[in-house]
């Protein structure tokens, strides 16, 4: 008879395996040196998640867990100005230590153009944020059904996060944050 499954011990592997992809990122990765690097072996990385897609799966959702908790914890509060709270959540979001969730986020939806087979999750990643971004800027929506606002102000979040992140050119995509804020709010 086998040995039971323990829970505890796949947790910490998932906790130790989402630290090693947001450190060096999915392009690549194989069982052996990830095992290596979490002092256990492939088989038992197999044994505890099935195969290296569910891990892969499941390092992502414990990526995106990781990052909707932090974001809920700094969303700004609701009665400052439009463009403190856009600018309180970019500079939270593109703050020097979520690096890897970013560089993660765009590695993920990069490779889901090419193989969206890889990565079922991926539009339920992008829509998750909807209900914060919608509530945090309700007062600049056209009402309680507005997809549209909170989908314009992520996107261009994103947009500037990815240009930030290619260019490193950190007082151009604030000025631009800045003058989006500006005119959400008109």
């Amino acid at each position: 008879m086998g040995r039971p499954a323990d829970p505890a011990r796949r947790e910490r592997t998932l906790a130790q395996a989402t630290d090693y992809v947001l450190a060096h990122g999915l392009a690549g990765l194989s069982l052996r040196p990830l095992a290596e690097a979490l002092d256990t072996s492939p088989r038992m990385l197999l044994y505890d998640f099935g195969s290296k897609q569910e891990l892969v799966a499941a390092v992502l959702a414990e990526a995106r867990r990781r990052g909707a908790v932090r974001l809920a914890e700094h969303i700004p509060p609701k009665t400052g100005s439009v463009q403190e709270r856009l600018r309180g959540i970019w500079e939270w979001i593109s703050a020097d230590e979520r690096a890897p969730f970013v560089r993660l986020f765009f590695e993920v939806h990069a490779d889901g153009l090419v193989h969206p087979e890889n990565y079922p999750d991926q539009g339920e990643a992008i829509t998750d944020w909807f209900d914060t971004v919608g509530a945090t800027f309700r007062d600049v929506s056209t009402g309680p059904d507005d997809t549209v606002t909170s989908t314009l102000v992520m996107a261009v979040v994103r947009g500037l996060l990815f240009d930030l992140t290619a260019t490193g050119d950190r007082h151009r995509t604030d000025r631009a944050l800045d003058r989006f804020a500006e005119l959400l709010n008109q």
